[in-house]
């Protein structure tokens, strides 16, 4: 598929996750198969302050092709954040955050606030399309609540307005996280659109990818909860698309010793203290569902030095392998 001018061979997508896809874990991602990834969203009007916390979250995967996501409600500012967006991360292409749904976002218009403003949506990704010369994308949801569902229109008038592609997530704004995505109205996005569609939303493994493509007809598929921890899954669902058997999951030495790479990545990027802070949560998303951890998911809670992980992670692997 294309995005625009800009030529993807594996269409999988590492969702942005705010908190979640740093550039450690991007970076993990794409060399387990995530073809595509993007980088957490990052306020227009904080780069256009010159915030340089926002700035460094978009700092550009290692592998792949990345993107570089933006929110905001005022198409000027947003039009300025993505040029310096650009300019800051070198990144491949702009997606413009409409799905958010989180009330300190979407209350505000921002994120999936903007499907009930789709006009206002609309001149913020002709301005942005107006402001950088790479493609411009879209990620949104299904609509407000389940009585104000406007994907269609809404998708459409992004495409009018010069947007390259559209990720759906096949939920409303109210449903969060919850309940089962709705694929079918995704596919009716798929019909109706001549720019790529990617489907996303209960993508939990590779025979759900294979049904959640046939059912779409996406062009891609993106994946976010189901990769926390096991960034294999880009793998799995690599074989599924392709008809091939699947060999597995790594054992758990080798899982750790992964984990323990992505937590070096980021001590790279944050500093050890911040490295430790965003190791309590990864390290113990490696380890679910692997028996009689329980004890070394309450040691991660207090991970305080880069020492204190590599001790956790010998200790796992010679207890639990």
């Amino acid at each position: 598929m294309h995005i625009g001018n800009l030529n993807i061979e594996n269409p999988l997508f590492l969702a942005p996750m705010a908190g979640v896809s740093d550039w450690a874990y991007r970076t993990v991602c794409a060399g387990l198969g995530a073809g595509v990834t993007v980088t957490e969203m990052v306020s227009s009007r904080a780069l256009v302050y010159r915030d340089q916390k926002s700035a460094k979250l978009l700092r550009k995967t290692e592998g792949g092709v990345c993107g570089a996501q933006i929110f905001g409600n005022d198409p000027q500012i947003m039009a300025e954040g993505a040029r310096l967006a650009l300019e800051i991360s070198g990144c491949d292409f702009l997606d413009i955050n409409m799905g958010c749904p989180m009330p300190k976002i979407a209350g505000s218009g921002d994120g999936c606030g903007l499907m009930r403003t789709p006009e206002l949506a609309g001149q913020i990704v002709a301005a942005v399309v107006k402001a950088v010369d790479v493609p411009v994308t879209v990620k949104c949801r299904l609509g407000w609540d389940k009585g104000s569902i406007n994907v269609l229109d809404f998708t459409k008038r992004m495409e009018d307005c010069g947007a390259s592609m559209v990720t759906v997530h096949g939920r409303t704004r109210a449903m969060l996280y919850t309940g089962v995505a709705d694929w079918d109205t995704i596919a009716k996005v798929r019909q109706q659109l001549t720019i790529p569609v990617i489907a996303n939303g209960d993508i939990t493994d590779g025979q759900a990818a294979l049904r959640c493509q046939r059912r779409t007809g996406a062009d891609g598929l993106m994946i976010g909860r189901s990769a926390f921890g096991d960034p294999w899954i880009f793998q799995e669902v690599r074989a599924a698309l392709s008809g091939e058997e699947y060999p597995g999951r790594p054992c758990l030495k080798d899982r750790i010793s992964v984990a323990v790479h992505q937590f070096q990545l980021s001590e790279q990027d944050h500093g050890e203290h911040i490295a430790c802070l965003e190791a309590r949560k990864h390290f113990a998303w490696y380890l679910r569902g692997v028996p009689h951890s329980s004890y070394y998911k309450r040691e991660i809670t207090s991970l305080t030095t880069m020492e204190d992980i590599y001790r956790v992670a010998r200790d796992v692997v010679r207890d639990l392998g």
